[in-house]
Order: C-alpha cells, then structure tokens, then sequence
C-alpha cells in the first residue's frame, strides 16, 4: 500500500512541475516552492493524511490549470475583440 501512495505523490509530483513551467512569476520560482512544499511533509507517514495531501496537490492541479486557460482566454479576447 506504501508503494502505491509513493507512486501517487511521485506522479503529483511530476504533474505539477510540468505544469510549473508556465507559471506567471517563473519555472524556478515555481519548482522552488514546489520543492518546499513537498518537503514540508517528507515525515508524513499516516496514509488517511498523505491521501489528504494527494487530493490538495490535485486540487492545485486544477486550479492551475484554469488559470493558464484564463490567460490563454484573455489573450485570445484582446487579440479579436475591441474594448468598446
């Protein structure tokens, strides 16, 4: 069971340093916050709270990800539509 939850955090991991690279203030500002983050609770040995942890890391996901669309959104409007 350990090594399944290993995956999952790996795997969060993973997701959201990709997604990082496109964050507003920067990769490395990013990943260095990341990091910490995941540092942070390294100690964390309870499954119920790393599988807490897993659903807020998932959570971010999703948020970031309306955020670059949003941004891709108001890009698009500010190239086609006039502020009229």
């Amino acid at each position: 069971m350990a090594s399944s939850l290993r995956g999952e955090v790996l795997n969060l991991y993973k997701n959201l340093l990709y997604l990082g690279r496109e964050y507003p203030k920067g990769a490395d500002y990013f990943r260095s916050r990341l990091k910490a983050a995941f540092l942070k609770n390294k100690d964390v040995k309870d499954p119920e709270k790393i599988k807490q942890l897993i659903a807020r890391g998932e959570f971010v996901i999703k948020e970031l990800e309306a955020l670059y669309f949003l941004r891709k959104y108001r890009a698009l409007k500010q190239r086609y539509y006039s502020d009229d």
